[in-house]
């Protein structure tokens, strides 16, 4: 497949890219820092500017089959980053009749109940896209919740629902972000990441 990565040189996103390749993928690698990224045979850098206009974003998306979101703003730019950057790809994704669109959230981010105080700007932005993505597309989605994110080694294992407030391995969300991108069975699903004891791969085939 031919596919978009949004945040391509975050701490996420590079290793997603890394991923897909390894899966044999092309990718079009979308960040503001395209310079961070190496051009290879199967790797297209291009300047993502979330801030701009939806008809100066389009021409990056084109041939692409699907589009994995991963940018984030780290509290600096919640509005336009966090919240409306995703929405802007999910509508140019519906023009362009981009259909499989994955995204990089956050645990919680649809239960209100369960915010804390102290990130409750994030989680608004995050569930002002999330809940625009489920509601408001028709788009194949995925949307993966990690709980906090942890520069560490990755395991290659996760269970899947809820753990209560867990950390996880970036290495690790980064392999199930490119694990469901190609995966039918996991479309139309918000799905809880935690570390675990079974191998990414066999999580996601045998997922219902």
């Amino acid at each position: 497949m031919k596919i978009f990565v949004a945040g391509a040189s975050g701490r996420v996103g590079h290793k997603v890219v890394q991923e897909l390749v390894a899966a044999g993928h092309q990718v079009v690698a979308g960040s503001r820092n395209p310079d961070l990224a190496i051009a290879t045979e199967q790797i297209v850098p291009v300047k993502l500017d979330l801030h701009a206009d939806p008809e100066s974003i389009k021409p990056l998306l084109s041939e692409v089959e699907a589009i994995v979101f991963t940018a984030g703003s780290r509290g600096q730019d919640l509005l336009q980053t966090d919240a409306y950057g995703p929405v802007k790809l999910m509508q140019l994704a519906q023009a362009l009749g981009i259909n499989r669109f994955v995204m990089l959230s956050a645990l919680y981010t649809l239960e209100p109940s369960k915010w804390s105080e102290k990130l409750k700007n994030y989680y608004i932005a995050k569930f002002f896209a999330d809940n625009y993505l489920v509601n408001q597309t028709d788009l194949d989605y995925t949307i993966i919740q990690p709980g906090i994110l942890v520069d560490e080694a990755g395991t290659g294992n996760v269970i899947l629902g809820e753990q209560g407030l867990t950390s996880i391995p970036i290495p690790d969300v980064a392999k199930v972000l490119a694990t469901v991108v190609d995966q039918p069975n996991t479309y139309h699903q918000v799905i809880q990441i935690n570390p675990g004891e079974h191998s990414i791969e066999q999580v996601f085939t045998e997922l219902n």
